[in-house]
């Protein structure tokens, strides 16, 4: 068949394509062949939101044009003839016009790295392109498949909010009684609480107007209209598309190629070739066929067309179960319920219904649901028509039950529900949305004669095995029970019988999913019984009081954001910037998709690309590797090895490429280097490697330390005497507590251009980092040249969080490596799940204490142990480590105090810096021990953190004076605006009242220090321009990754040369203009870097005090204008040498900080004692900021940190395998905090200015502190589970671990379906996961 050409349009502009290859996505297209790199790679699955666009669609059946958000990641190209594409860079630009959307976000503070907000914006776009005016509830559904990992949300959805419709209330009155109404729990708040001071003008913003809108082009719809009904080819080297426009073309080349997957939205198929290395030669995609787009209401059943859309089908069933009587609505209003959650808004419009059949994933949501309705499949073929039943046999694809080979799914129809029947769905997931379910359910009984005994019952299970599971022997045998307490009893022990789940069954999480499978139950036997009560009250008791609680969905609450930041100083010039809510510098850019991060980069000419080998096995000798069959394919250029580096294969501790053995899976082993990416990555998939185990494997830290494995002596510090303090205490106790690491998952992962000059070995680096320096010395170490050939550039970095430094020069000096022995850039660009698998993050920690104590709670004595897991190599554990020991107190003044810390050497990849620095965890440890000391004492947790807190002046267990007057005020501060005493008394009396559901309250100050800990490394550099037209050029040593430093730099250099910030350019960072920079990090790097700008600027103002005093009221254009008539400089060094610091780890004496951040968070939850599943309901955050340079900038960072430390301590769960193997390789398995998750009330509140004369205008750096009061959520969470065990008479306290994940919620609030569950005996099985 003669190959076809594509027709489509991207941004108003015709594009035409005849050579298309089928297995090019959208997204790399739209970079590399039209220059458009707003749209960003994230995780190249569908799962972050970063690749949105919008596909625009014109249909013929129906004369309407479609528009929807899609992953440009997941949309094959040959899939959009006759669509129109808009990327944000249709949307509006600084060259053009602003969008609204666009304008908002970056004015309400929504961007920070900005390497998410395009997606943001796309996904808001679209949105408002159906829905100009959304209500809250479709602005959250919107950006729900949207990841961001660094604003906590809350500014894109006050953005979004100021589109929506104004409500006044949560648009959901239960009981009659309206949120707003009644506050939290009843409480009022406070008078004056609602206000906020206003970081935008909102009275600025331009207007949505809808007719600006780009429109859909005329030439689509005369070509939809008039097309020839002919199918389409499209052939590739190793794929043909073939897309037919008529039922008969579809089922002629359906049994042509019998084995070719019929594609729609390519959300299934796209994925298992992409990760699973699954090949299909053909692919099927229908276009436009009338028949798989049929909606039919009938008297028994609704039909859907199997190639609508996932979203389509959840607003055709919304629309029908509105005509519908609610007797025939049950199926519906399950599947309904069902696709709230299902994915992300960009899936469920590019999913198909067939498609999710067909699939038939394990945890598919609406699967069982289907199946228990009885629902038929039509499936034509060139052989006629035949209609089979979707049941448990279809969906374990038994060859008897399944399609033949050459037909198609057409249609599904789902009959409607009679009297007496009732339908329910549950499903629970590690996040509310946008995750797989980890165990889901359909369910269906039937009672014919409306007597309450069953006459047909059907159960299906998803998450549970290899494929959907029916309970089919328990449910024939409990036809013709009454729906009694004994029949559930038998259902829970029949079912527990019959859906076996293995101890080592794949997933994990065994005991939790066999309690999901009879909490499940228990949940549909109350919703069935209150709906027999409700249409029978005299025969069918009701539920109120002890079980309703059980039905109840968890409190949504309000969405609210209040905050009291400080003013600006009233003494204070107009044009001065300080003390300002400036926008971030690049906040516009970042919506216009016009901010170019490392990727965003032009092709060089003769460009490679570079993908690396990395290793299957955690520990092992290399013994061979055949690199014939990788060098063959075309393409291929060469392949680094470990022998071609030679001597240079190593720097400082690290080792580049593995040499004779590997050391954990994801040890990098060598480097493909081809024409293109694709041929990179398909030429490292053929290098062979033989490899033979060693021993012992060392994964966990138990195991570490059973086989002594630790990186250098352990580091210990030790105040007063805590022998004699044990012999004195009233009370002692043991304990222990494991914390789970985390993934840094910066949005843009690791990214690096190398480009040689091409004379004097001159090279160029453009990098994603923190830290040019380091790449620039290990480049130039591994080049074997002097470090002034070697060049490193830094625009921005979209997030890095730590993990941009040591493993990211490793990959920057083999990229360079190759690019030199070749003479041509090498670019290389990491995938998300080689990142996640390389890199390492954050350390899990086991700690041990020892804790003596008063009977008041006061502590006396506390020795402390912590083990960190660092991985293979050393990396910065040593450093984490030591930071962890020296903050590990956080508020508290323990009088007699022993800490240890150990750095355990594992078979994992290394372990590294991340956000805070070891203080999250080392301060999760002692926040355990004070809520054990708590429950011994029978006090709250509250009451001995007050009663252990520091007071005035004290000195730390490090032998530095600390003055701690702000911690007080803070925590004094946080509980008034908390209203904490009335709301514990709210939160007791709802527990009182709700077995089912339970509310936990905490409060948990901060005593943050900051500091680097010596002088050298506190040294930072700027240098400032004057040009004379009067402009400044700016440059200095920190990295923008989000956090605002170069904003907040140009506020100094405008506030210290007094002339607006639009007189000051910043182009970015080099290690050309500053050398020998520090690497960005710690929170100190405006502080650092403001202080060496001001220096600089400072310089300029004494040369040039005798022109300016000579004309006071001249403009910066005369002043550098007649400077350089005096041959006077222009252009000035600022420096600062670092702050006094120092730490003697032998004496364990030091003053290693500058100053203290001071908060206190209080955070209210309420859980779900059946599933496990929570919601925080309303945070409160008091922080001592010092001085704030930019109080919109650093509010985000407060909000982005506690965020982040929320789902550290409750959502964001590494898995690993017991033969070292990292599971959770993306945001499909590894969940961050979405913006589901973000508090349906968030206040935040800076304390009044304070005076610190050493750093810049009095600030203090933010950057790290608030991750560690996301831990307040986590005690909330356990508050309320001690709530459950406490009614439940369960003996004694349940030790704490962390993420505090709804499996560990739910086993915790243990019940008498945790009891009836069976267990397997420890040893007598491999686990699939093993705690590291």
């Amino acid at each position: 068949m003669e190959p076809s050409t594509l027709y489509f349009y991207v941004n108003g502009r015709r594009v035409t394509e005849k050579n298309v290859d089928p297995e090019t996505m959208l997204l790399p297209y739209l970079g590399r062949n039209l220059r458009l790199t707003g749209t960003k790679y994230g995780c190249g699955g569908g799962g972050c939101g970063a690749c949105t666009v919008m596909v625009s669609r014109y249909d013929r059946g129906t004369g309407q044009i479609r528009h929807y958000p899609a992953c440009a990641c997941l949309t094959p190209l040959c899939s959009l003839h006759g669509a129109a594409v808009t990327t944000v860079e249709g949307v509006g630009s600084t060259r053009t016009r602003l969008h609204p959307v666009q304008e908002r976000i970056a004015k309400s503070h929504g961007t920070q790295c900005g390497f998410c907000t395009p997606g943001m914006v796309m996904s808001l776009y679209a949105l408002l392109r159906s829905h100009p005016q959304p209500s809250e509830e479709q602005l959250l559904e919107a950006l729900a498949g949207n990841l961001c990992r660094c604003t906590g949300y809350r500014p894109i959805l006050d953005a979004g909010k100021t589109f929506c419709k104004t409500s006044g209330c949560c648009q959901s009155k239960e009981n009659g009684v309206c949120c707003l109404d009644q506050g939290v729990n009843g409480v009022q708040e406070a008078e004056g609480e609602q206000t906020s001071q206003e970081l935008c003008s909102e009275e600025e913003f331009v207007p949505l107007d809808p007719t600006q809108e780009l429109i859909f082009p005329p030439e689509l719809m005369i070509l939809a209209q008039k097309q020839p009904q002919k199918s389409r080819v499209f052939t590739g080297d190793r794929v043909t598309w073939i897309s037919p426009v008529t039922l008969k073309d579809l089922l002629e080349a359906k049994a042509k190629n019998p084995r070719a997957p019929v594609v729609m939205g390519n959300t299934s198929v796209g994925p298992e070739m992409k990760f699973k290395g699954v090949f299909h030669p053909v692919i099927i995609s229908p276009d436009g066929i009338e028949e798989l787009s049929v909606i039919k209401q009938g008297n028994e059943g609704l039909t859907l067309g199997a190639g609508l859309s996932l979203a389509q089908v959840q607003d055709v069933l919304a629309d029908v179960v509105q005509q519908l009587p609610e007797e025939k609505t049950q199926t519906l209003c399950a599947l309904l319920k069902q696709l709230r959650t299902l994915a992300g808004s960009q899936i469920r419009n590019m999913a198909s219904l067939g498609g999710h059949i067909m699939s038939r994933h394990l945890d598919s949501d609406l699967n069982p649901v289907l199946a228990a309705a009885s629902c038929t499949l039509h499936v034509p073929s060139q052989e006629g028509d035949r209609q089979i039943p979707l049941d448990e046999h279809f969906l374990s694809r038994s060859p008897s039950a399944d399609l033949r080979p050459q037909e198609v799914l057409l249609s599904v129809t789902i009959p409607y529900s009679r009297k007496w029947e009732f339908v329910s769905a549950f499903r629970q997931a590690q996040r509310k949305r946008s995750a797989r379910a980890i165990v889901n359910v359909g369910m269906r009984v039937f009672f014919g004669a409306g007597d309450g005994v069953i006459s047909e019952l059907c159960i299906l299970y998803g998450g549970v095995g290899p494929a959907i599971v029916c309970a089919t022997d328990a449910c024939r045998k409990l036809v013709g029970r009454h729906w009694t307490e004994e029949m559930l009893d038998e259902a829970c022990r029949l079912v527990l019988g019959e859906v076996a789940i293995p101890g080592a069954a794949p997933g994990g999480r065994v005991e939790f999913r066999r309690t999901l499978l009879v909490s499940f139950l228990f949940r549909f036997y109350l919703q069935v019984s209150q709906s027999l009560s409700r249409m029978d009250p005299g025969r069918y008791p009701s539920l109120v009081g002890k079980y309703e609680s059980a039905l109840e969905d968890l409190c949504l609450g309000h969405h609210q954001r209040t905050f009291e930041l400080q003013s600006a100083d009233a003494k204070q010039l107009p044009q001065d910037p300080i003390g300002r809510p400036i926008m971030h510098l690049s906040g516009i850019k970042h919506t216009t998709g016009e901010a170019i991060y490392c990727d965003d980069m032009p092709l060089v000419d003769r460009e490679l690309s570079l993908a690396f080998v990395t290793s299957s096995r955690a520990h092992a000798a290399i013994l061979s590797m055949d690199l014939s069959e990788a060098l063959s394919l075309p393409g291929v250029v060469d392949i680094v090895t470990a022998e071609h580096l030679g001597d240079a294969n190593s720097f400082a501790k690290e080792t580049l490429l593995a040499t004779d053995k590997v050391l954990c899976v994801g040890h990098l082993v060598c480097a493909v280097i081809a024409d293109s990416e694709v041929q990179a990555k398909r030429a490292a998939e053929k290098v062979k490697i033989v490899y033979q185990d060693l021993e012992p494997l060392i994964l966990t830290i138990e195991e570490a330390i059973q086989h002594d494995s630790f990186f250098e002596t352990e580091r210990k510090l030790e105040s007063g005497d805590v022998a004699e303090a044990f012999r004195t205490a009233e009370q002692v106790l043991e304990g222990s507590i494991h914390m789970g690491g985390q993934e840094h998952f910066y949005m843009e992962t690791q990214s690096m251009l190398a480009v040689p000059k091409g004379e004097d070995q001159e090279i160029d680096l453009y990098v994603s980092t923190q830290f040019p320096t380091y790449i620039q010395e290990i480049v130039a170490s591994t080049l074997k040249l002097p470090v002034n050939k070697v060049m490193c550039h830094v625009r921005r970095v979209g997030g890095a969080f730590g993990g941009k430094v040591g493993k990211t020069a490793i990959l920057a000096a083999i990229t360079a490596f190759a690019a030199l022995k070749h003479c041509r850039a090498v670019r290389c660009i990491l995938e998300r799940g080689e990142d996640m698998l390389i890199t390492g993050g954050r350390h899990p920690y086991l700690g041990k204490y020892k804790v003596g104590f008063r009977n008041n709670g006061q502590v006396v004595a506390l020795d402390m142990e912590h083990y960190s897991n660092a991985g293979s190599t050393l990396d910065e554990s040593l450093m984490v480590v030591e930071m962890g020991l020296l903050k590990m107190e956080n508020a508290y003044k323990f009088p007699n105090l022993r800490c240890r810390g150990h750095a355990c050497k594992t078979n994992l990849p290394s372990n590294t810096a991340l956000r805070g620095f070891g203080f999250p965890q080392s301060g999760l440890i002692t926040e355990a021990c004070i809520v054990e000391v708590a429950a011994r004492c029978g006090l709250s947790p509250e009451e001995v953190r007050e009663v252990n807190m520091y007071r005035g002046t004290e000195q730390t267990h490090y032998g530095q004076e600390i003055h701690t007057q702000r911690l007080a005020q803070c925590w004094s501060e946080c509980k008034a605006k908390a209203t904490f005493s009335l709301r514990r008394a709210a939160v007791d009396r709802f527990n009182a009242g709700s077995p089912w559901k339970k509310r936990g309250l905490a409060m948990v100050p901060l005593k943050f220090p900051v500091g680097l800990g010596s002088v050298a490394m506190g040294q930072a550099a700027a240098l400032v321009h004057v040009y004379l037209d009067g402009s400044v050029l700016l440059t200095h040593g920190g990295i923008e990754m989000g956090q605002g430093v170069h904003t907040k730099m140009i506020q100094v250099v405008s506030r210290e040369l007094k002339m607006p910030m639009a007189n000051v350019h910043l182009r970015g960072t080099s290690t050309e203009t500053v050398p020998n920079a520090n690497v960005s990090g710690g929170s100190v790097v405006a502080d650092l870097n403001g202080l060496a700008v001001k220096d600089a600027c400072q310089t300029l103002l004494k040369r040039l005090e005798p022109i300016i005093s000579k004309n006071p009221k001249g403009t910066w254009k005369e002043w550098a204008q007649a400077a350089f008539d005096q041959s006077i400089s222009l252009s000035a060094i600022g420096y600062f040498r670092g702050y006094d610091a120092d730490m003697d780890w032998e004496k364990g004496k030091g003053h290693p900080f500058e100053y203290f951040v001071y908060g206190a968070a209080c955070s209210e939850v309420e859980i779900d004692c059946l599933t496990g599943n929570h919601k925080n309901i309303r945070t409160d955050i008091v922080m001592d900021v010092g001085r704030s340079i930019n109080p919109a900038l650093d509010l985000g960072q407060v909000e982005g940190a506690f965020i982040q430390g929320m789902g550290l301590y409750t959502s964001e769960e590494l898995k690993y395998g017991p033969q070292g193997a990292l599971y959770t390789r993306g945001p499909d398995q590894y969940k961050i905090p979405a913006v589901c998750d973000v508090p349906a009330e968030l206040h935040v509140f800076f304390l009044p200015p304070s005076k610190n004369s050493n750093t810049l205008y009095s600030s203090k750096g933010l950057g790290e502190s608030g991750v560690f009061l996301g831990c307040s959520v986590l005690f909330a969470i356990w508050d309320a589970v001690s709530a459950a065990r406490r009614e439940r008479g369960l003996p004694g306290t349940l030790a704490l671990s962390c993420p505090l994940t709804p499996e560990k919620i739910r086993m915790a609030c243990e019940d008498r379906f945790t009891k009836m569950i069976p267990r397997d005996t420890p040893g007598s099985y491999v686990p699939w996961d093993v705690v590291v």
